[in-house]
């Protein structure tokens, strides 16, 4: 007889993450009562709730990067609290995309292929909120925010110096569903205009109507580290991995180009969405 294997024991397991929020909140008491704070005097100087800075120390929220700077100086940390930025910074992610994010904040290139939704690095806010919002089962307010916030700070690798080199090949059915309401995406499609103007950035539609299509396994990533080698990465149904076989990356790659080959160019993409939004959403 057949064993199905038990559900939800990776679902039990503690997120690494809680450990690590729970240290930095150790870290900020530590230099808080040595700064002769109060909680109530320490958020009055840094601008937050007492209610905020406790729940920061016991590890219940994840402090935001400009908390974090302020809090090193304010509390003379020396740098300490700083050095903790990023990790605690990807903490907002879901487990399973972190070592994505962490490859990511430091892409020389980033090249996607999306079926479902706008790619994450070009969302707007309110598209933002809507993915989350709609997903099954529903998650709280504050874990929407949450992730809310993470997404949008991600969006820092476009004012990155040396700009890295991004390309999206975006389904034209993912342009036409209105998430969120008709005014949502017409601002989302907005967005990919503005977008438009990063020399370092360049959007294709994949026409709907293709006869030779060479997505047909689906959505994916490419990102190539600096001074590394290119990395693939595949997320579905709130999983992901980071792929790193290179044969398996190659074939990506090569799909990729392909893909690129059969899409709309990026000037007739553009002449797309503009259409687009002179129509009835």
């Amino acid at each position: 007889m057949t064993r199905i294997p038990e559900q939800g024991g990776t679902a039990q397991r503690e997120d690494p993450a809680d450990e690590l929020l729970r240290s930095f909140g150790r870290q900020f008491k530590i230099f808080r009562e040595k700064a002769g704070l109060t909680q109530a005097e320490a958020g009055q100087q840094l601008g937050y709730g007492e209610a905020l800075i406790a729940a920061v120390e016991q590890g219940r929220r994840i402090a935001r990067p400009e908390l974090i700077e302020l809090a090193d100086e304010v509390l003379d940390a020396g740098g300490v609290l700083l050095a903790r930025k990023k990790e605690v910074s990807r903490a907002r992610y879901p487990a399973f995309f972190r070592d994505a994010a962490r490859i990511e904040e430091e892409a020389a290139e980033f090249h996607a292929y999306a079926t479902l939704a706008v790619p994450g690095l070009l969302q707007t806010e309110e598209y933002a909120r809507t993915m989350f919002t709609v997903r099954r089962p529903r998650r709280t307010d504050a874990e929407i925010e949450q992730l809310v916030a993470a997404r949008l700070a991600r969006h820092a690798i476009f004012d990155r110096k040396p700009a890295p080199t991004l390309s999206f090949v975006i389904e034209e059915v993912v342009l036409q569903r209105p998430f969120g309401g008709v005014q949502v995406l017409r601002g989302q499609l907005e967005q990919l205009l503005l977008v438009w103007d990063n020399p370092h950035v360049e959007i294709q539609v994949m026409p709907t109507r293709v006869t030779d299509h060479a997505g047909v396994d689906g959505p994916f990533t490419l990102m190539t580290p600096k001074d590394g080698e290119q990395v693939g990465y595949m997320e579905s149904q709130g999983n992901g991995r980071v792929i790193t076989d290179r044969e398996t990356v190659r074939g990506f790659a090569v799909r990729y180009g392909i893909l690129r080959a059969q899409a709309l160019s990026p000037r007739e993409s553009r002449c797309h969405i503009e259409k687009l939004l002179q129509g009835e959403l």
